[in-house]
């Protein structure tokens, strides 16, 4: 395995953009048992991966962070829970995009031009790409972290520690092998509510050759 500290994390964070959050978010998450982990994000654009992701319970509780911690994302989901009628428009609201999985290539260039036009954009996007386990990670997040150069942080939901938050972002090197095994090591020992559904730490590609974000 290379060597993932040559490839390391964002050290300065005297200059981290920072934000006022939700007290009553922050006490329903203290109520359920949850403690979150957050400094601020590096820069006005990047992109966040969340892993693990193996339940439906993992939304509501990154909501639930993103309130809390006061911080404007938007966030990849199915298509067709939009479609859903007050669902699809809650989604929105709270800052959800659906994923168009009929050009996914097209799809992470539009997703690149529209965060570089805008002043200010952080992308939420779950690698996996579902619940159920997987080979590995779709590869839609480091082709759009690759394309813009934007930074990555690696957002974590642990049910063993009942933690939630991103504390690590880096810049991916374009070294597929380097970069994986930076983002092997931020997820060591992070477990999903339900650990046999988690994929490994590994880019993967769906076997009807359909890349999705």
């Amino acid at each position: 395995m290379p060597d993932a500290q040559s490839a390391s994390t964002i050290q300065d964070k005297s200059q981290w953009l920072q934000f006022s959050g939700n007290w009553m978010s922050r006490s329903i998450l203290k109520m359920l048992g949850w403690q979150i982990r957050f400094h601020g994000l590096p820069k006005n654009h990047g992109i966040l991966i969340v892993y693990p992701h193996t339940s439906n319970v993992d939304f509501f509780i990154g909501i639930l962070a993103k309130w809390a911690i006061g911080i404007p994302v938007n966030y990849l989901a199915k298509e067709s829970l939009f479609k859903i009628p007050l669902v699809g428009w809650w989604l929105k609201h709270v800052g959800g995009r659906p994923v168009v999985r009929t050009s996914p290539q097209g799809y992470v260039a539009e997703l690149a031009q529209e965060m570089q036009s805008n002043d200010y954009f952080w992308l939420v996007i779950t690698p996996e790409g579902t619940r159920k386990k997987t080979p590995g990670w779709r590869s839609g997040f480091y082709r759009l972290a690759i394309l813009t150069g934007y930074p990555v942080g690696f957002a974590y939901i642990d049910y063993a520690k009942k933690e939630v938050g991103v504390t690590e972002f880096a810049y991916f090197q374009g070294d597929e092998s380097l970069d994986m095994s930076l983002i092997q090591l931020q997820y060591q020992g992070k477990v999903g509510r339900f650990p046999q559904s988690m994929a490994p730490i590994e880019l993967w590609s769906p076997s009807d050759s359909k890349k999705s974000v």
